[in-house]
């Protein structure tokens, strides 16, 4: 199954257009769901298409609307504009066994233009995972325990980190909305479930419970 999407095909001064909208409207602006066309487009790499200060209000913005929802992450597709731009943090208190099985420690806010991702090692590991695109449903999903990002900094700084754990899994769940792809592409669809159905029954720190009683991933 090829992942690749279409390039978006809005100009620069339709996506300028499109920002200003969203930053005058005066309300934070609402998450686009699964279905809407930009989320399944190859964003536009970051050329200068906002003024300095449109790129500040908008990722400001983009902050507020991540916590309101709330997530760990949200990118720019998530709100109709298919730039590759992306906010990240996540500052959840989380259960000291979950953070534990998961390798989840608090990621610092911060914003990133046109990244790219590659694995090191070749470690990979499946959790279940939610999308602020995606109302009501969780899925398992395999992804790389460790990536490389490199990516440019709001100040046009470029920028290379090392994540693991579930930063690893926020990064790479956020690049891949600038690639158009959500994580229901790389999901093992069997373990899909509704949220109370989640809360009530797979739950865990693992996936193991969810993959015995759904028969995802078995073993070989």
């Amino acid at each position: 199954m090829s992942l690749d999407a279409q390039p978006t095909d809005f100009s620069a001064a339709r996506i300028q257009e499109t920002v200003q909208q969203i930053l005058t409207a005066g309300v934070l602006p609402t998450i686009v769901q699964a279905g809407h066309p930009v989320l399944r487009q190859l964003a536009a790499p970051y050329s200068g298409q906002l003024s300095d200060a449109e790129l500040g209000q908008l990722i400001d913005l983009m902050h507020s609307v991540m916590h309101k929802a709330p997530g760990v992450g949200l990118a720019a597709p998530q709100l109709g504009i298919p730039l590759q731009l992306a906010v990240l943090e996540d500052q959840f208190e989380v259960d000291a066994e979950v953070a534990a099985v998961r390798g989840r420690e608090p990621l610092p806010f911060f914003a990133m233009l046109n990244p790219a991702l590659r694995p090191l090692g070749a470690s990979a590991v499946a959790f279940y995972e939610g999308c602020l695109s995606v109302n009501g449903l969780q899925a398992a999903v395999m992804r790389p325990e460790s990536a490389r990002l490199d990516y440019t900094a709001p100040d046009g700084t470029p920028k290379a980190q090392d994540f693991s754990g579930w930063q690893a899994r926020i990064v790479q769940h956020e690049t891949d909305h600038l690639h158009g792809i959500l994580y229901l592409d790389r999901a093992e669809l069997r373990s899909l479930s509704n949220n109370a159905e989640y809360s009530a029954r797979w739950a865990q720190p693992d996936i193991s419970l969810a993959r015995q009683g759904l028969g995802f991933l078995p073993d070989r």
